[in-house]
């Protein structure tokens, strides 16, 4: 766990935690991606809907090194990273992706990013990782300059999403080692 004062802290989620997961990721997609999904997919976008998914993946992980941790910022949870062994078929088993990175909108700029992705780090290392591999849209600038300021980097890859309207969405592959090197 990362703390940096009583009020705002990182810690492993919990079940009672989905809730406001899918709450924050809800509001986080909807500011975020607006200009990227589909009107259809951004009405069907529900902090419930989300929810019920979480508390499958809190409850039931596919495996001991699925994770995800939650920032709290004064007894509420403001962001959330979940991290995975990397499913990309050039991985090895000793790489780690950051499944997903989001903090509230209206809790953007407090540092939680920043703590979130720095205990995901310490916690991938714990669990054997050697490098991180994150997937953002071509077109979420502000998501990939943040990413880049802590260090990872494009590496070449890149996919194109398609969800069953049709809709497209372009992403790029960021990494890093994990090593301390």
């Amino acid at each position: 766990m990362v703390a940096d004062s009583p009020a705002v802290a990182v810690r492993s989620a919990t079940s009672a935690d989905a809730d406001a997961i899918g709450a924050v990721q809800a509001r986080s997609w909807l500011r975020s991606y607006r200009e990227l999904l589909p009107a259809p997919a951004l009405r069907q976008l529900s902090g419930p809907v989300l929810a019920r998914a979480w508390q499958g993946a809190l409850t039931d992980p596919p495996s001991p090194r699925h994770r995800v941790l939650v920032a709290t910022g004064d007894g509420l949870v403001v962001g959330f990273a979940a991290i995975a062994p990397s499913g990309d078929p050039d991985a090895g088993e000793h790489d780690a992706e950051v499944v997903e990175l989001l903090v509230d909108p209206a809790h953007q700029g407090a540092g939680h990013g920043s703590r979130l992705l720095a205990a995901a780090t310490d916690r991938m290392r714990a669990d054997g990782f050697v490098a991180v591999r994150v997937w953002t849209p071509t077109a979420d600038a502000p998501r990939r300059a943040f990413l880049t300021s802590a260090g990872l980097q494009p590496d070449g890859a890149r996919r194109t999403l398609a969800a069953p309207d049709s809709t497209r969405a372009e992403q790029v592959r960021l990494s890093a080692s994990l090593r301390g090197d």
